[in-house]
């Protein structure tokens, strides 16, 4: 019995092994097949994550409109696309957009013209983000009101203009790349916490309003998203709470697991992802269940930022 339970043992790992290979091709095939054809808008594409789910989704047949501020960034990203593409598999050439979402005054009509080109749009990823950082009362509010412009109503000015079709279709997906400080606030960054809060609010409401026209809401929020030479070091305890937590929080996620969390987000149809290790996912659930104690530890940092001696 012993020496039976020693042979199937290996082949017991194969079958499992087989199984996993087997079960991570249907989902590679799955994926591109979810995108197949598909019009895709992804906003902010020349950012890190926007360049990663511009070659995800590429890959995966789908037709894109790229959106960027810079129009030489966009051909670079054009460029690098068209050259990786494999001539075996069928893509698509992506359309560039100009777009500022801080200038609310012609996300409109860039709506109006991918809809009069492609017909209708199949997934909206909602992808850009200005970031600031820095004591509320020396932020300006002109500088405030631009943030929000950026991170609120661009994406939602761009979501209503492009609602209609989707309803009228009754198919359609919206995806919010948000950011764990839509859970809670950060010290410094109150403008950017408030306007990713607002985002938060406005697309979870909206895919209860939706749902019954088939049209997808979904957000993905991870904790900051880390530009592609950084890695994290190895983790350790330290005395203050407050300095361990920001550490975790500061590591980030990948470019490229966003861009693969987005896909399968997509493929799945998920309505809500949050991409963190389990320092800011137990952070979430004590700011809602013990907020005092949380807002003791947040003051707490803010005190020791604030007292670190100068050099000198």
């Amino acid at each position: 019995m012993g020496i039976m339970a020693v042979l199937m043992l290996p082949l017991l790992l194969l079958g499992i092994s087989g199984l996993l290979f087997i079960y991570q091709e249907v989902s590679r095939l799955w994926s591109k097949s979810a995108v197949q054809n598909k019009v895709v808008v992804i906003t902010d594409a020349i950012s890190g994550l926007g360049k990663e789910c511009a070659r995800v989704f590429h890959t995966g047949g789908a037709r894109l409109v790229l959106c960027g501020k810079n129009w030489e960034r966009l051909e670079s990203l054009y460029d690098a696309l068209i050259s990786v593409a494999d001539p075996s598999k069928q893509t698509f050439t992506p359309k560039l957009v100009l777009l500022d979402l801080s200038d609310i005054s012609c996300v409109q009509d860039v709506a109006k013209e991918v809809l009069d080109c492609y017909g209708c749009v199949d997934i909206l990823i909602n992808n850009a983000s200005v970031k600031m950082k820095g004591p509320a009362h020396k932020i300006s509010l002109e500088l405030d009101k631009k943030i929000m412009d950026a991170n609120y109503f661009g994406p939602i000015t761009l979501t209503k203009v492009l609602l209609p079709n989707m309803i009228s279709r009754r198919t359609g997906q919206i995806v919010l790349v948000n950011n764990i400080q839509g859970k809670f606030g950060v010290p410094f960054r109150t403008a950017y916490a408030a306007s990713k809060h607002a985002a938060l609010g406005f697309f979870d409401c909206l895919r209860a309003e939706v749902e019954e026209y088939d049209v997808v809401v979904s957000t993905v929020s991870p904790t900051f998203i880390r530009s592609y030479h950084v890695y994290p070091e190895q983790g350790h305890w330290e005395p203050s709470i407050w300095k361990f937590f920001s550490r975790k929080l500061g590591y980030g996620v990948h470019p490229v697991e966003v861009a693969e969390e987005v896909m399968r987000t997509v493929r799945r149809k998920k309505q809500e992802v949050f991409m963190a290790n389990p320092v800011p996912k137990v952070a979430v659930y004590i700011r809602t269940f013990f907020p005092e104690f949380f807002f003791a530890v947040v003051a707490c940092g803010v005190k020791e930022k604030l007292n670190v001696p100068e050099e000198g």
